[in-house]
């Protein structure tokens, strides 16, 4: 089993496994607000990850462990995820009357009829959604299932970080569950309404609307912050690393900004607006009301103003952290900055409280 859905003992970081970095964070209490303990961004070696599978564990493991160090965190638990494209869910109604071990067995012996996969390929596991509304005497339960190397995969590098993976997610349900802490920025909030969730990282831009507090859509598509890195490199002669630190530091020459930079902006716009095309196309939804930006592209000055004029949707920047407190250790600035990009690694260290 998976482990998706299981409670588990306090002291536990998400790991936010990206293209370009691993993101850490390990959240606690104040009072009634999270209190954020530790925290860590450390990027990774090109082509360690590539589109969300793991290509070099020992690299990627080596960065998990400075994670570790730079943050300070003494928690020995971790939360990862796999990316959505790599897991079929699907809700199937079961009877209610079964007990969970028995639910257990009958998922494992009918679980073939709705995974394209040798059972002895995939990591399954379920969770109870509630009467089904079509018969009182079944329930529903969600099916969550991913071909075991991307499990492993994961876990493995968690291990040679020095961790011990007890959550294995999907990064949609982190984003749901991470999605609370951000409502409050969309304007007379209601549940009714369905909010898009676009996380724009360095090679995957993924779209999530929320509904119901559920994450109801989710789609992937390659597009990225990589891209403009890149485009500095070839204009600028610099390297990959120059490139990075240029877009993110600034002392480009005066002609970045109406030959590369706004460019790329209309170009995330236009990915944001297609995207939300689809999931128009795809669903009874119309319109979404809101648009929260998160991923490190996020942080690109701008580019919330620009998307809204595209789309013609409100649209900010997410910060999970706007009402936690801050361990002594924690630096507010650098938090702040990073925060579009903790969207996922904020909703795994939540699992440290269900």
């Amino acid at each position: 089993m998976l482990g998706l859905f299981r409670r588990e003992a306090p002291a536990l970081v998400g790991l936010d496994i990206s293209s370009t970095a691993v993101k850490l964070l390990e959240l606690g209490r104040s009072g009634s607000r999270y209190r954020v303990e530790a925290y860590a961004v450390e990027p990774l070696p090109p082509n360690s990850v590539v589109e969300k599978a793991i290509a070099d564990i020992e690299a990627v493991g080596t960065a998990i462990r400075r994670a570790v160090q730079r943050s300070g965190t003494r928690a020995r638990h971790a939360a990862v995820a796999v990316a959505g494209s790599a897991v079929i869910t699907k809700v199937i109604t079961m009877p209610a009357s079964l007990s969970e071990s028995e639910l257990e067995t009958q998922i494992q012996l009918e679980a073939d009829q709705y995974i394209p996969y040798p059972l002895e390929e995939v990591n399954l596991d379920f969770e109870v959604l509630g009467p089904s509304e079509k018969s009182p005497d079944q329930v529903d339960v969600l099916l969550a299932a991913s071909r075991r190397e991307n499990v492993e995969s994961r876990v493995a590098a968690v291990e040679h970080g020095g961790l011990t993976a007890k959550i294995v997610d999907v990064e949609a349900f982190a984003i749901e569950n991470a999605f609370p802490l951000v409502a409050g920025q969309v304007p007379d909030y209601d549940e009714e309404l369905a909010v898009a969730v676009v996380d724009i990282g360095a090679t995957m831009t993924t779209l999530n609307v929320i509904h119901r507090g559920k994450s109801i859509y989710t789609r992937e598509q390659v597009f990225g912050g990589k891209q403009l890195t890149e485009e500095i490199m070839r204009r600028y002669g610099l390297s990959y690393e120059e490139a990075g630190l240029a877009k993110k530091q600034g002392g480009l020459p005066d002609s970045y900004v109406p030959e590369v930079l706004d460019p790329f902006r209309e170009s995330m716009a236009q990915q944001v607006s297609r995207s939300l095309q689809f999931f128009f196309s795809s669903t009874q939804f119309n319109s979404v009301a809101h648009i929260i930006l998160a991923g490190g592209s996020a942080a690109i000055p701008e580019v919330d103003e620009i998307i809204e004029e595209k789309t013609g949707v409100p649209t900010s920047i997410a910060n999970p952290f706007a009402d936690m407190a801050l361990a002594p250790r924690v630096k507010p600035q650098a938090l702040s900055n990073d925060a579009p990009a903790m969207m996922i690694a904020c909703g795994l260290a939540l699992r440290r409280f269900d």
